[in-house]
């Protein structure tokens, strides 16, 4: 006698069938807990989603609130820096995006998308992405901090805000004046 004995064919099928309906409403479950995503004009490589996932990256990381950068700046050259990146890359970021965006659902169980969370909210999840025993998690913290380290401090909107007078020219020859 086979383990499976019991199981008929019309049994296997109705069992089939209601797996693939919860499935189908957990991911429409998922879908709709996103929500519609705005159109943003001027996107190259990132979808509406994905743009509001990487603006509250950046609401969440940096002090946007003194400086005269927007989150939707940086988000826009995250875009731009996806643009000359080899297709493997571009998917590992997308599905970090992604990953990042239910966060709060799959480490915390909270029905909540990231770019969903109130600001305080967001920024302790985001710190718990840094923080995390996952070696995943702190990894995709780390890309998304590196990136927008390097584009926010190299602003020269940002200097005043931070206190930063400018790169220092000391050592370096003068530069000739045109004629």
């Amino acid at each position: 006698m086979d383990a499976f004995s019991f199981l008929r064919r019309r049994t296997f099928l109705k069992l089939g069938i209601a797996g693939l309906a919860g499935l189908g409403a957990a991911g429409g479950a998922l879908w709709s807990m996103r929500g519609q995503a705005p159109a943003v004009a001027g996107l190259k490589v990132l979808d509406g989603h994905r743009f509001a996932t990487m603006k509250a990256i950046a609401e969440a990381q940096l002090p946007l609130e003194s400086a005269a950068v927007t989150s939707d700046h940086l988000a826009r050259m995250f875009d731009g820096f996806l643009q000359g990146e080899h297709d493997e890359n571009v998917a590992d970021l997308a599905t970090a995006l992604l990953l990042v965006e239910f966060g709060p659902l799959i480490f915390e169980g909270r029905f909540v998308t990231f770019s969903h969370l109130a600001l305080e909210d967001r920024r302790r999840h985001w710190r718990g992405w840094m923080e995390s025993e996952l070696a995943l998690r702190r990894q995709v913290a780390l890309a998304f901090r590196k990136f927008l380290h390097v584009v926010f401090f190299d602003d020269p909107k940002v200097w005043p805000a931070i206190g930063y007078p400018g790169p220092s020219l000391w050592g370096m020859p003068a530069e000739e004046p045109t004629p």
